[in-house]
């Protein structure tokens, strides 16, 4: 595998016609280096409208520089959703080809189930659009990979859903533990823990609804008959088609700490857990507790799914543990608690009322003096985020720069989510090569960093060149 170093720089490309059998549209002269003008509005194609696209397709309907041309869902209902929001002057359709070949699009924006996000992100690169595709980046390891070389190969713009790089309270946040104001970092923290017992029930089979292309929602995906447990938004418990909260939350709160402490890649993980109190026919954990070793540190995730708990610091949110003190960041602002600066002996010596003679003794010490300073920022606004995002991604189509939230780092993070779900799957440790993008000595591991596409897609995989 390439250097990290090389991701980041400007690789050397000929132009290429992406012209093969079932494939995206073909790059056309304009589309490689086209510069917007002030006042031109950018067209704009939603694919998917669940949770996620509906907050997007309000948030870029919104921006006075963008025109709404299209949706797509492939539950006729959801596609009428975003056409109202958008206010019922767009195209609706199902398969979302018709959005890549339609000439009036610059951008999409991927909101489907995890399964489609490489797949679709690597179709609308190669048909000269740029994309701001959601978190999860990818199914699997080998995806990010191949989203990665795609993007630069058509040279297009990929801003990935970690919304949480917009909050300036989470780039102060960073720049406190950047500047050396935390210390050393020791550990890092993500704790999310919800209740959702007894568990969505045991549906059988059945026929899908007439309004759901349930074939066209599989897509690359293994062909199976339809569930209601399967198909829209329960897609996150399915291994099929996503990877439970390790991947869903885990890209969220793991890209702070990636981000905040310039660390790409984990050296090990171990993951441990199941789907043990929840009683249906889900697949992905309803517990799971993650160990990761990172270069000077550990990470600890921890996810509940049949128990509350005490109040957490919700999606996103990270505890960092460093030399100098603790800090808690999410979407709500961060806090920092110092630690006081104790003589390690007076530490000793106060423990059950102190010692007998011969054991450590106190010793004088000045009183309130801590490592580093109280500092506390309520400001944080999610909402507000989800928009900042969207005009990042919006700035980078008109300048082709790098978005905030950039494909080479969210590969990154995804890597490190898989991993914990393959070393759960597996039962094992789980030694990575980051250099190599390659699982240690575990040959049956190291064939989970991919899996086939269903044929027709198998063929579009093909045809992008990355297999």
């Amino acid at each position: 595998m390439r250097p990290r170093a090389q991701d980041r720089g400007e690789a050397s490309m000929n132009r290429r016609t992406f012209v093969k059998a079932g494939a995206a549209t073909a790059l056309t002269a304009a589309s490689w280096g086209r510069v917007y003008g002030a006042n031109e509005r950018i067209g704009i194609g939603m694919i998917g409208i669940g949770l996620m696209g509906r907050i997007h397709t309000r948030n870029f309907a919104a921006q006075p520089d963008v025109r709404m041309v299209a949706i797509c869902d492939v539950y006729d209902p959801r596609a009428q959703v975003g056409a109202e929001i958008c206010g019922g002057n767009v195209i609706k359709c199902r398969d979302f080809r018709k959005l890549l070949d339609n000439k009036e699009i610059d951008a999409v924006v991927v909101s489907t189930s995890d399964h489609w996000h490489a797949l679709l992100t690597m179709m609308a690169c190669a048909a000269g659009k740029d994309v701001y595709v959601e978190k999860p980046l990818s199914l699997f390891v080998r995806e990010g990979r191949w989203m990665i070389d795609v993007a630069k190969r058509y040279k297009r713009v990929v801003q990935v859903g970690v919304q949480n790089r917009s909050g300036p309270n989470f780039q102060r946040a960073r720049q406190f533990i950047q500047d050396g104001k935390l210390g050393q970092i020791v550990a890092v923290q993500d704790t999310y823990c919800r209740n959702l017992m007894p568990g969505f029930g045991n549906p059988p089979d059945q026929e899908p609804p007439q309004e759901l292309d349930w074939d066209l929602w599989l897509g690359p995906a293994p062909q199976r008959a339809y569930n209601p447990n399967r198909a829209i938004y329960h897609f996150r418990w399915i291994w099929d088609y996503a990877g439970g909260q390790m991947t869903n939350l885990g890209q969220h709160s793991l890209d702070i700490v990636q981000w905040f402490t310039g660390v790409s890649a984990c050296k090990s993980v171990y993951s441990t857990g199941g789907r043990t109190f929840l009683k249906d026919n889900m697949e992905t954990p309803d517990s799971q507790d993650v160990l990761i070793d990172y270069p000077g540190f550990t990470g600890i995730c921890v996810y509940r799914e049949a128990t509350a708990g005490r109040a957490g610091l919700g999606m996103g949110g990270v505890a960092f543990y460093g030399t100098k003190g603790m800090m808690t960041v999410s979407r709500g602002g961060y806090e920092v608690f110092p630690d006081r600066k104790v003589k390690p002996m007076n530490t000793m010596a106060n423990i059950l009322g102190g010692h007998p003679v011969g054991g450590p003794q106190m010793t004088p010490e000045p009183e309130g003096q801590y490592w580093t300073d109280k500092e506390r920022d309520p400001s944080g606004d999610g909402v507000k985020d989800y928009v900042t995002h969207a005009r990042n991604f919006l700035e980078c189509i008109r300048s082709r720069r790098q978005p905030i939230a950039d494909i080479f780092s969210a590969h990154e993070v995804a890597t490190t989510c898989h991993l914990a779900n393959i070393s759960l799957r597996t039962g094992r440790k789980i030694t990575w090569d980051a250099a190599q993008e390659q699982i240690v000595g575990d040959p049956q591991a190291n064939a989970m960093l991919t899996r086939p596409y269903r044929k027709p897609w198998d063929a579009e995989l093909r045809a992008l060149g990355v297999v």
